[in-house]
């Protein structure tokens, strides 16, 4: 099982990450994806939320939005941002791997600066694998990793393959 990190550490992270968000907005990197309106999209290790927030906009009341996260914090964080700002369509997850989703009813799973830290990242590929649907799209960036770690941790199972590689992002699809 996966640990979260201190309150102290993801308190800083939030804060780094709003300084991020003004220079770049999370936006800029979703539109690489090709996000529709209806979309089910799952934030897997969502932090605290900026990618979720602007999916949630993008995705429409047509749309869902899994926000899921192992740390406490980062389920506060998400319920209280998208109370205030009366969104709707976003449902926080608090877990380090299940996801507790009906399998193959996601179309794009985000996992944005998370693969690095994982225990078990087999098994959460795995995961990811059964709840997105045929031919759906899983998109990873890792600032943490090199471009060929990325690409063979991700696809050496054969759940999934490297569709295409964008600016920002890594686009896969389910296999």
């Amino acid at each position: 099982m996966d640990k979260p990190i201190s309150n102290f550490h993801f308190k800083f992270m939030s804060f780094g990450f709003k300084f991020r968000d003004l220079l770049l907005p999370p936006k800029n990197k979703l539109n690489e994806i090709g996000i529709e309106p209806g979309f089910h999209i799952l934030d897997y290790g969502c932090g605290p939320g900026s990618s979720s927030i602007a999916i949630a906009q993008l995705v429409g009341n047509s749309g869902k939005v899994y926000a899921l996260d192992i740390h406490p914090l980062s389920i506060e964080r998400i319920q209280d941002i998208a109370s205030k700002k009366g969104i709707r369509n976003i449902e926080p997850i608090y877990s380090d791997c299940a996801t507790g989703l009906v399998g193959e009813s996601i179309d794009v799973v985000l996992l944005y600066d998370t693969f690095h830290d994982l225990t078990y990242p087999d098994g959460v590929l795995k995961e990811l694998h059964r709840i997105l649907k045929l031919n759906s799209i899983l998109s990873s960036i890792d600032h943490h990793m090199k471009e060929n770690e990325i690409v063979s941790e991700i696809t050496k199972k054969g759940l999934f393959k490297l569709s295409r590689k964008e600016k920002r992002s890594y686009i896969f699809l389910k296999s």
